[in-house]
């Protein structure tokens, strides 16, 4: 299927990106300016469903504790949950492990050059491999994340709905049909970074600054006074909620009762206290200890992607030859915070408030 208009015209995107991006795009991010995949790969990987500027502090301290993917793959999985906690999507994390891992396994420690291969690594998708191939390989490959779908969409006027896999399908052709095809080792990677940051900076959900985006004269959206209808994707996230009641459970010498979450659910990997779904089942926890001995601390909302968490945290100090009835084990007072923690349970451990 050819492109539609305005191409007839010799309007060429690839060539007002690359123009654009060279003068006003990104030049300055911690992991630009290089083609190696491990940097790329991390920054990929953290990316995803988090904003650049809470990215940029997590990507130095993963490079100054892991340098580079034989790092990563020799690290315990508890180091690496705990520099990622506060980040959220915890099977980053896991999948980002076993990718290290993998890529020393199978590679030779050296990641594979083609998007096609990269795909089959843990926790990389279509588009994240045709970003590492694009920008470190110069592979004519196209990525289509969320900014990108916005400005394609916008540009094009694909008013089509992205919730059918067939719609999906045919605005990634139309992607890699308009991507350059000259001085791929040049062009391929700034293509990349330029649509990347055109989305972020110019061409984003809300409030688009289409008098500087260098593809108004030819985008549809601006021409139908209607970026903001783009993209059409009916498939609506269902929000819930859960309330649980969780045992801050001390000893007396600083240690904390915790648990290692099970895979998958809510904080999967990461250390936490004892989970409840009522504060009756949480006393059954504790048999013989007074209701006076226990202390309810501010009930709070943590917020997650899909679901918002009402957590209420209940405090006791006990003895450390006594055992709560619930899972975990005490975890002593200069072990614990080394550990991946989720972030909440590490701001009520530091007293920090907004929680």
């Amino acid at each position: 299927m050819p492109l539609p208009e305005p191409w007839s015209g010799g309007f060429s995107l690839s060539g007002a990106l690359l123009r654009w991006q060279r003068q006003h795009g990104r030049q300055d991010l911690p992991w630009q300016n290089t083609q190696d995949p491990y940097r790329v790969w991390l920054s990929e990987i953290m990316l995803q469903q988090t904003q650049v500027v809470t990215v940029g502090e997590y990507f130095q301290r993963f490079l100054a504790q892991f340098p580079d993917v034989r790092a990563l793959a020799e690290a315990s999985l508890d180091s690496v949950l705990a520099l990622w906690a506060g980040l959220g999507y915890y099977s980053r994390a896991r999948n980002l492990h076993r990718c290290a891992q993998d890529v020393m396994r199978l590679h030779g420690g050296a990641f594979p050059r083609s998007a096609s291969q990269l795909q089959t690594l843990p926790g990389i998708g279509p588009s994240t491999a045709a970003a590492i191939a694009s920008l470190c390989f110069a592979e004519r490959v196209a990525i289509l994340d969320g900014n990108v779908k916005r400005v394609l969409t916008r540009f094009l006027g694909f008013d089509a709905d992205l919730a059918q896999a067939a719609n999906l399908r045919r605005l990634w052709q139309l992607a890699n049909e308009l991507l350059p095809q000259d001085a791929l080792a040049t062009d391929m990677p700034r293509y990349t970074q330029g649509i990347m940051d055109l989305g972020a900076t110019v061409c984003t959900a809300k409030k688009p600054d289409c008098d500087v985006c260098p593809l108004q004269a030819h985008c549809q959206a601006r021409a139908r006074a209607n970026p903001g209808k783009f993209p059409v994707n009916t498939r609506k996230l269902k929000r819930s909620a859960q309330s649980i009641w969780m045992l801050w459970a001390q000893a007396d010498d600083g240690a904390l009762w915790l648990d290692q979450r099970p895979t998958p659910g809510v904080w999967a990997g990461l250390y936490c206290f004892a989970l409840f779904n009522d504060r009756a089942e949480l006393l059954l926890a504790v048999p013989g200890i007074l209701s006076a001995q226990l202390r309810d601390e501010s009930a709070f909302k943590h917020v997650l992607t899909h679901k918002d968490l009402y957590l209420h945290p209940v405090r006791v100090l006990l003895p450390r030859t006594c055992q709560p009835v619930a899972r975990g084990a005490w975890i002593d007072a200069h072990q614990w915070p080394q550990l991946g923690l989720p972030k909440p349970i590490r701001k009520l451990l530091n007293g920090e408030p907004g929680r």
